[in-house]
């Protein structure tokens, strides 16, 4: 028994703070390295040394319960091609060798022998019954390369990702929040060619309203990243009672296919990080079918899936279509997959159900959209339209958007629409994207198929030979608040989560407080350094750009970058950024995920913290009371004031323990919840008391 808690606390628990460093710094490591170029190339490599890595982790676990069970472990992969082998030993094999021990087909290995090298040896995996692990293992690694081209470089990446613990189960769900940031930067990274993330709002809406239930099966054609996947795979688990039913959800319940390596490889990592021990994606086009050969075994009983818009594919998949469906256009094809992919009814049994993302164009085109439409119409019931708001995936594309909701239980008879709307003046961007409760509400109402001032129902019957879906709503002068019952909903979920903030913060307080006497002092110019690293050549446009302000912090500027963006400093996780001219009035950052890093002005002052010190323990220093003092001490300037990083080195700090430092941040957040629960609270009753008036005042004669 004392053995084992002393193995425990030799592997403490990495804290978020401490996993996001790690990752920083592996990211900071591969900038150096040549052979790569920018985010697009850092996250793959990346993401594949994390897969080994994991995979190591699961398989030592597993051994060890085969050997308590007396059973006999089969490794996925085997001596000397294991992360223990080759990765684990701080001074192992590096340089060339190392770069020649993944790359090439034949290769020294670790334990001196020749032998296949890394990639060479994976991508050959099979299992005996054909679809396990090795065949996830295999997919993965045929399509993705090492673009590292220095091993010393590549053996430093490798000793950072070994402190990460994968047999730690806190330790993967903090990594699969960190790794999701990751994925919204590629999404970012990649420009006009990000096409394979959804907003996580519009995921948790579709999987709740479609709500797949244990012993279904869930498929994703085009699943990209596995943002529904993932979605519909933790819903499914809170279902799961028995061994059988985890057995059934890890085997025969979750399916995507995606025709990208780069959206694939990440798919794999996304849903590994989430639990699913042998994730069933595979690595092909869901459209290279000849849809009329679809047959039943082929069927699932839920489709989630946000097509690609705009793509154009080739002849060859174009003639796997009927000859009047036939188009270039990527999401008809799909739509016409999906229908198919659909299982019948049978019996009592109801037919497949469908939630899909579609471009606003497609409710009311005409040629190949409209023969869709009324067969649509016809042969499946699409009992729902969500009409999304504008710019849902803003800055990426400004295409109005709707989620078609339907079941292969025809024909459609009336269609409920829901006008997603926004209050009034607001707008969404990049920084202020899609929040759920917006879409929440409309749950409900689709589950009751109620008509409100937002949602409405048509008879199919007063449509015309176009089918035309593209309808208005017919309420819009009231289209600005919803209504006072789905409002005081909106309310009473506010209250009990500010009563919620305030129990923890009173809980908290006193014993942060009781930690600080005799607490040392720190110049903060011995626990963080400035940072001057500039973007240079590996600027592109795609690149976020940041400022602060002394109100939200780290944001993006209004201002248009400047002639020279190659000077611009980078501003990465965990940095701290601020205006010299305007720190004396709080404008000051800091970059606490990935949506606040890119570039920022070389104007500005960037520094980063030593491990001793957190970050956001420093942003609350400097916007303090205390802080602003010193800040003020430290000015120059007679009429315009400014300080720049020499001056704020000389500020002295108190420096408690980083656990005490997490726990005043801790505090700091959960007043800044409460601060904005109020307001919340406040502009709830305020459209309460609207629509009370409205609905008082405004009902038909």
């Amino acid at each position: 028994m004392d053995k084992k808690k002393a193995t425990k606390a030799e592997t403490p628990q990495t804290t978020a703070q401490s996993l996001g460093s790690v990752v920083k710094s592996c990211r900071d490591i591969m900038r150096k390295d040549k052979g790569l170029n920018g985010d697009l190339d850092r996250l793959p490599m990346l993401t594949w040394i994390m897969i080994l890595k994991f995979l190591d982790d699961m398989e030592r676990l597993r051994e060890q319960e085969a050997s308590l069970s007396n059973e006999r472990f089969r490794p996925v992969i085997a001596a000397p091609y294991r992360w223990r082998d080759w990765a684990a030993k701080p001074d192992g094999i590096a340089g060339p060798e190392l770069i020649a021990f993944i790359n090439q087909e034949k290769a020294v290995r670790a334990d001196g022998k020749e032998g296949p090298g890394l990639f060479a040896y994976l991508r050959i995996l099979e299992s005996p019954e054909g679809r396990g692990r090795q065949e996830v293992v295999a997919n993965v690694f045929r399509g993705v390369s090492n673009r590292m081209e220095s091993g010393y470089l590549l053996r430093d990446v490798l000793n950072k990702v070994h402190a990460i613990h994968f047999d730690s189960s806190e330790e993967i769900h903090t990594l699969s929040r960190l790794y999701e940031s990751m994925l919204r930067e590629m999404r970012d990274a990649a420009g006009d060619s990000g096409e394979f993330y959804t907003p996580r709002p519009v995921v948790q809406f579709m999987v709740e309203v479609m709500n797949p239930q244990l012993g279904e099966t869930v498929l994703d054609p085009a699943c990209g990243t596995g943002g529904f996947l993932v979605e519909s795979f933790m819903h499914m688990s809170k279902q799961c009672k028995t061994t059988k039913d985890r057995q059934t959800l890890h085997t025969k319940s979750i399916f995507g296919k995606e025709a990208k390596p780069l959206p694939y490889l990440l798919c794999e990592m996304n849903l590994l990080l989430h639990g699913m021990e042998a994730p069933q994606i595979d690595y092909e086009n869901s459209l290279a079918v000849k849809v009329t050969e679809i047959g039943d075994r082929d069927r699932v009983d839920v489709i989630l899936t946000n097509p690609p818009f705009g793509g154009e594919e080739e002849s060859s998949i174009k003639g796997g279509f009927p000859q009047d469906m036939q188009t270039a256009e990527t999401v008809l094809l799909f739509l016409q997959l999906i229908m198919r992919m659909l299982r019948r009814p049978k019996g009592t049994t109801s037919g497949g159900r469908a939630a899909v993302v579609v471009p606003n164009g497609l409710l009311s085109a005409g040629s190949v959209a409209m023969r869709i439409r009324r067969e649509l119409l016809a042969q499946f019931n699409l009992h729902t339209i969500v009409r999304l708001p504008q710019n849902v995936f803003a800055p990426y594309t400004d295409v109005a958007t709707n989620i078609l909701l339907f079941d292969r239980n025809g024909p459609t008879r009336t269609i409920q629409y829901c006008q997603v709307s926004l209050p009034t003046g607001t707008t969404l961007s990049k920084t202020r994207p899609l929040d759920v409760s917006a879409l929440s509400p409309f749950a409900k109402l689709i589950k009751q198929r109620k008509t409100s001032a937002h949602s409405w129902i048509i008879n199919v019957s007063e449509l015309g030979d176009d089918v035309d879906l593209d309808i208005k709503n017919p309420t819009t002068s009231l289209d600005t608040i919803l209504p006072a019952n789905e409002l005081i909903d909106q309310l009473e979920s506010t209250i009990v989560g500010q009563e919620r903030n305030l129990r923890t913060l009173s809980n908290n307080v006193r014993s942060v407080l009781n930690t600080l006497e005799n607490v040392p002092h720190a110049l903060l110019g011995d626990i963080t350094f400035e940072s001057d690293d500039r973007i240079g050549t590996e600027y592109t446009p795609y690149i976020r750009l940041v400022g602060v302000t002394n109100v939200a912090g780290i944001t993006t500027p209004k201002t248009p970058i400047g002639k020279d963006p190659t000077k611009y400093k980078r501003v990465r996780l965990g940095d701290l950024v601020y205006n010299p001219m305007r720190i004396n009035v709080g404008s000051v950052g800091v970059s606490l995920s990935e949506d606040q890093t890119g570039i920022t002005s070389p104007d500005y002052v960037v520094f980063t913290c030593k491990p001793e010190v957190l970050p956001e323990y420093v942003y609350h220093f400097l916007r303090s009371e205390a802080g602003q003092n010193e800040i003020a001490r430290k000015t120059r300037g007679s009429v315009r004031f400014r300080l720049y990083y020499d001056r704020l080195a000389t500020v002295a700090i108190p420096l408690p323990s980083v656990t005490t430092q997490e726990d005043i941040v801790r505090l700091c957040r959960t007043n800044i919840d409460v601060i904005e629960g109020f307001r919340a609270s406040a502009g709830a009753a305020e459209n309460c008391l609207s629509a009370i008036l409205r609905e008082v005042f405004l009902r038909p004669q």
